[in-house]
């Protein structure tokens, strides 16, 4: 029950419906849980969305802001008055959440005699005083490729504004910084006390990024677009600048001077010293004389400028957000919140006395609910790292998360209120987002947030969470025609008003938060507000990677309120504050009694039949333990609930303690003995093979030299072949497709590895479907295909797809202990007992301080799946020895593969097979901003299957564009004279490149591939004849009587290649018709040659005897394909012999805990 944890607040509306909105808390936490959580975690951590521009150094626009003059304290007690608000004075490392530790009030009164101060971190708790500074920010020494590139498509739509570079401006950051600390009195960050180590440093400094010494957005871009909204025509009427801050929301402020008595400290009165203003939102103009307006509308580039308060300038640095999470600070901001909350500053309407109108509501939610947002941070990463506490991590403090919430439920509502929100800004944005280019210089890293953001937008995911995506219309805003223009222009202003304040915030830390999630606020509202041809225009870079981490913000506090919950019950019974008082219900209007919760509650029921749930699902326990430990969950057996109160949230340990409740209970897992295999490779070889010894109740340590997973499976386009009963609409049938793939492989055909490839394609696919959950629901046929039996998603690439959802499943027997994934690590020596068995590994890891660690594992199973050595071209690489004549050719493998299990296995004298087929595949597309890459994107059969042509340089066609790889590249090598005579590529040769044509319906019928290689710049779209003949620099008569003579041939059915099948066709009007184009050459693709391996994976030795605990699947074995693979055989040969490999493994017996505890 995700909703379980609501039952400790006295108010149950923290469930239920949300206001304002249509779907309920338990469908978002349902589509948060279930696919959106883990999908944003992991793109958050991209080079692209963790690398954020802002402006730390820009000044309060408030203008009796003083940062020279020092105040002199009051002599006289001072006491802090109580809040009505539960936390609106909270300590904070974000701007717009400032909240504040019971100590941190007194720390002015503490400071010395004659200068009032605020400190940073003077109430946080426990902080070593050589920490790094809470306020500081680390821009780390993470660098994003675009740092280095100078990033010249720069951030901005406009790309109006100038920023310095990156070196001037770290150092006027700095300088100003220092200047700030220095000169201020009013705002020190000392370090910590009490729980402070000694050696600690500030919490509140600014560290910078050495290595960034250039600008990485480019001189002239500015990431903030253009801050004077030149673009937007109402602009300079709708908001003012800081130097005339004139605002209802900080009216409230000024009116604090004439009553001293409203001041909560000396530091917070000194703060505001500034002139008395004047009270409208937005100054009054000259209302334009346009039918618009009359009708109430206003243009639609008014909501342009939604982001323009969130302040850029000299002060301008990119700051690595995954090296600066939101954590306690210990800084004091609540005069801002006091400013927002308590003095109606969000009357939008003009009322500052009746209730809230539904605009005013709903800007208020927003806000609260980032507000929530951040005091669930600050909870969860309350205690610092502390030598002298035994802390090596930061830690939550469950207790000051029950103080604030447990009596204001509302609070947590305006935060799922938010969240749906920017869910309903995603879904609108999500055309836009789907095509944008990710490019940071990082190429994998690039194509990883690519693939992540596509499948975060993918329309099953949008389908699935239909009810909370949709949850909020924003067209029900400013509906009302009489005040439609006066609310949208207070509306806005009243958000740059709020903007605006966040310079004020001292604590850097605390500013760049509050900066990144109103900016990611604007963009959302300026989603919602703008027409959706023109959101494309107005999002800039910068705006992109603030909305998506606000997003992820508040996917995350979501969970975090169930965090804390859980762990606040693992230490009390009852309900009750810091102070000592039980709380009773009746703050916020709960009006219920209060309960008390022990371990016959609900909650602990619950978390009982959930665990042992979990554990028999993962085999962790077997039928009659699971049948018995739900009765005694059932009966409130009392040493069962205290332990599912206290460690049911931990499997582990939960597993662990299981048999000190009940000798009888046999738990079959989690024992410090080795795991049953060892798989080598991460794609969707070792996925498979690790996910069914995984499902069989083994364990799996999983090996991975890169930093992601997934290999090449993650590039494959084309699909997965299959012969399957459904395919009997086109006649298919299994001998038909052993005899396509006999074809292909030619004279060096293994029928008995093609035999165990084509008869378990069915079962591949559907365990694909029903066990990982892709969908395959699309035929297609490729090149060298008699029939439709190739397999695709609907949506996305189809490696992606299976790569993300299959190494989802892997991951999920993390939190038991059955997998242990080892990334960075690379195996080095395969180890053999005495009997000559594979027995383990040798691997070589690097260590956070950057040096390598060398560790031996060991098992009585090795699975190799590291894929084959296309892109290894270095002197002694197998490409030279074997196919030295391709050592110039461009490939489509990652740089990763360098046929390192090959080496492996032959080092334990495995036998190797078809080590001279490399396949050329004949279509990588050539990237016209960077031709010599080495490294191509393929260009898959799924671009000629449906109906695109090849056309060399002289204007004409040269074969069946659907045959065999090997014979279309023998056809494109053939135009080379040398090649023509001797079959023999010779290395000294150009390679030849040629055009890949494809009309409207060809286009429409690869959608999803089109869009993809059109926003990488591969292909081009073209609008009419003389476009394309112009486009490929031929006479526009050569290339219309190409394509006449292809209509000809399809109305004929057959062409002079043999050519039967003819799909996208193009229009008869060939002038009129739209292409898309797009420069092809041969490109390495795949090692057909290997490891030797019988049928069942075993990899076998120079003799063909088996080599005892030695595995292969995938690339790294050889034999399968012969001369050449047929298209789509890849990934399933990957599924096929990974999961022979996988069911095969023998699964040692695990001795129950106790067992082994008294072994």
């Amino acid at each position: 029950n995700n909703n379980i944890f609501y039952s400790i607040l006295p108010n149950p509306a923290a469930s239920g419906p949300i206001e304002d909105a249509t779907c309920d808390v338990e469908q978002l936490e349902q589509a948060n849980d279930s696919q959106l959580h883990v999908i944003l975690a992991e793109l958050m951590t991209t080079s692209f969305f963790r690398s954020f521009a802002v402006d730390l150094a820009e000044k309060c626009p408030l203008a009796g802001w003083d940062t020279k003059k020092k105040k002199k304290k009051e002599k006289k007690d001072t006491e802090k008055k109580g809040q009505d608000d539960s936390f609106s004075s909270s300590s904070s490392s974000s701007t717009t959440a400032s909240v504040a530790t019971p100590t941190t009030s007194s720390s002015s009164s503490e400071s010395s005699e004659n200068e009032e101060t605020e400190e940073c971190a003077g109430g946080l708790p426990d902080l070593d005083v050589d920490a790094e500074p809470a306020c500081g920010v680390d821009l780390g020494g993470d660098k994003p490729g675009f740092l280095s590139s100078g990033f010249s498509s720069g951030l901005s739509s406009s790309g109006l504004g100038t920023t310095t570079s990156s070196t001037e401006t770290s150092t006027k950051v700095q300088d100003e910084v220092s200047a700030a600390e220095e000169d201020d009195e009013e705002f020190e960050c000392t370090g910590g006390k009490e729980e402070l180590d000694d050696d600690a440093e500030p919490l509140c400094s600014l560290a910078t990024d050495e290595s960034q010494t250039n600008n990485p957005f480019g001189a002239a871009n500015n990431p903030f677009g253009n801050t004077n909204n030149n673009n937007n025509p109402t602009s300079d009427k709708s908001s003012s600048s800081s130097s005339s801050f004139a605002s209802a929301a900080l009216h409230s402020i000024s009116q604090r001077v004439d009553d001293q008595s409203k001041w909560e400290s000396e530091s917070q009165k000194t703060t505001f010293v500034w002139n008395r203003v004047s009270d409208p939102v937005v100054e009054n103009y000259e209302e334009p004389c346009n039918d618009d307006n009359d009708a109430g509308n206003l243009p639609e580039t008014f909501w342009l400028d939604m982001c323009s308060q969130i302040h850029s300038g000299d002060g301008l640095s990119i700051v690595n957000l995954q090296l600066n999470p939101e954590r306690n600070t210990g800084y004091n901001g609540t005069h801002i919140w006091n400013a927002i909350y308590e003095e109606n500053c969000l009357a939008v309407d003009g009322s500052t006395s009746a209730p809230m109108c539904y605009e005013e509501r709903v800007l208020y939610r927003l806000l609260s609910g980032l507000h929530t947002s951040t005091t669930l941070s600050i909870a969860k990463n309350y205690y610092p790292p502390s030598k002298k506490k035994g802390r090596a991590n930061w830690e939550p403090n469950p207790q000051y998360f029950i103080d604030k919430f447990a009596d204001r439920p509302d609070h947590l509502r305006n935060l799922h209120f938010s969240y749906v929100v920017l869910l309903r800004a995603l879904k609108k944005a999500s055309p836009f987002l789907y095509q944008y280019e990710i490019k940071t210089g990082d190429i994998l890293d690039d194509e990883m947030a690519s693939i992540l953001l596509r499948r975060l937008l993918d329309s099953t995911i949008l389908r699935s969470c239909h009810d909370v995506f949709t949850a909020f219309d924003e067209n029900l805003m400013f509906k009302e025609q009489s005040t439609a223009i006066s609310l949208q222009e207070n509306f806005k202003g009243v958000f740059h008003n709020v903007s605006s304040i966040l310079d004020c915030v001292q604590c850097q830390q605390c500013k760049l938060h509050g900066k990144m999630a109103m900016l990611g606020y604007g963009t959302a509202l300026k989603i919602l507000f703008l027409p959706e041809d023109i959101i494309g225009k107005s999002l800039s870079r910068n705006e992109i990677v603030a909305f998506l981490n606000t997003i992820a913000k508040m996917s995350e506090s979501v969970r975090e309120v169930r965090e804390l919950t859980h762990l606040y019950w693992s230490t009390h019974t009852r309900l009750e504050k810091s102070d000592g008082g039980v709380i009773d219900g009746t703050g916020g209007g709960a009006g219920v009694p209060s309960s008390t919760v022990g371990i016959d509650g609900v909650d602990v029921l619950d978390a009982a039949v959930g665990a042992v749930s979990a554990l028999a699902n993962q085999g962790l326990i077997d039928e009659s333990s699971e049948a018995k430990l739900i009765q005694q969950a059932f009966q409130r057996q009392p040493e069962l609930m205290v332990l599912s109160k206290h460690y049911g949230n931990d499997l582990r340990k939960f597993l662990n303690f299981l048999p000190s409740i009940d000798s009888q209970i046999v738990t079959a897992g989690l024992d410090s003995g080795e795991p049953d295999a060892i798989v080598v490779g991460t794609g969707l070889a070792g996925l498979a093979a690790s996910l069914n010894i995984l499902d069989r109740g083994g364990r799996v340590t999983l090996i991975e030299k890169e930093h992601r997973m997934g290999g090449n499976s993650n590039k494959a386009s084309s699909g997965i072949n299959a012969c399957c009963p459904q395919n009997a609409t086109y006649g298919d049938t299994l001998d038909t497709f052993r005899k396509d793939a006999t074809r292909s492989a030619g004279a060096s055909a293994k029928e008995h590895l093609i035999e165990v490839l084509v008869e378990n394609s069915e079962a591949a696919v559907q365990w694909l479907k029903e066990r990982v959950g892709v969908d395959l629901s699309v035929l297609a046929q490729l090149g060298g295909h008699g029939h439709k039996r190739t397999h695709r998603p609907k949506s996305g690439m189809v490696g992606s797809e299976i790569i993300y959802k299959i190494q989802r499943a892997v991951k999920s027997y993390e939190d038991s202990g059955m997998v242990q994934i080892l990334v960075d690590t690379r195996v080095t020596q395969l180890k053999r007992d005495d009997d000559g068995a594979v027995a383990g590994v040798e691997a070589v890891t690097m260590t956070k301080d950057g040096k390598e660690k060398t560790m031996t594992l060991t098992s009585p199973n090795v699975i190799l799946a590291t894929g084959g050595f296309a892109s290894d071209r270095s002197h002694g690489s197998y490409l030279e020895k074997y196919r030295p004549e391709l050592m110039k050719m461009p490939a489509t493998a990652g740089e990763f593969s360098t046929g390192d299990g090959i080496t492996l296995g032959a080092s334990v004298g495995a036998g190797l097979v078809d080590m001279e087929k490399v396949q050329v595949h004949p279509t990588g597309w050539v990237d016209p901003k960077d031709p010599a890459n080495p490294g191509k994107v393929l260009a898959g059969e799924l671009m000629r299957g449906v109906g695109g042509i090849l056309i060399n340089r002289s204007g004409k066609r040269f074969c069946n564009e659907i045959g065999t790889r090997a014979y279309v590249t023998d056809k494109m090598f053939s135009h080379d004279p040398s090649y023509e005579q001797t079959k023999k590529w010779n290395v000294s040769s150009e390679i030849p490149t040629f055009s890949l044509v494809l009309s409207s319906s060809a286009a429409e019928d690869a959608k999803k591939h089109v869009d993809h290689y059109m926003n990488k710049g591969l292909l081009l779209k073209l609008e009419g004849l003389d476009a394309l003949a112009n486009w490929m620099n031929l006479p526009v008569s050569k290339v219309k009587a190409t394509l006449q003579e292809y209509q000809r041939d399809a109305k004929r059915g057959k062409d002079a290649w043999g050519k039967t099948h003819f799909s996208g066709i193009p229009q008869d009007n060939l002038s009129k018709e739209i292409y898309c184009a797009g420069t092809v050459t041969p490109v390495l693709h795949y090692c057909m040659g290997g490891l030797t391996i019988d049928k069942e994976g075993s990899v076998l030795g120079k003799s063909k005897k088996v080599i005892s605990g030695l595995h292969a699947a995938g690339e790294v074995s050889g034999g399968v394909h012969g001369d050449n693979r047929l298209g789509g055989n890849s990934l399933l040969e990957c599924t096929v012999f990974g999961t022979i490999v996988g069911k095969k493994i023998p699964i040692k017996p695990r001795a129950s805990i106790q067992q082994m505890n008294q072994n």
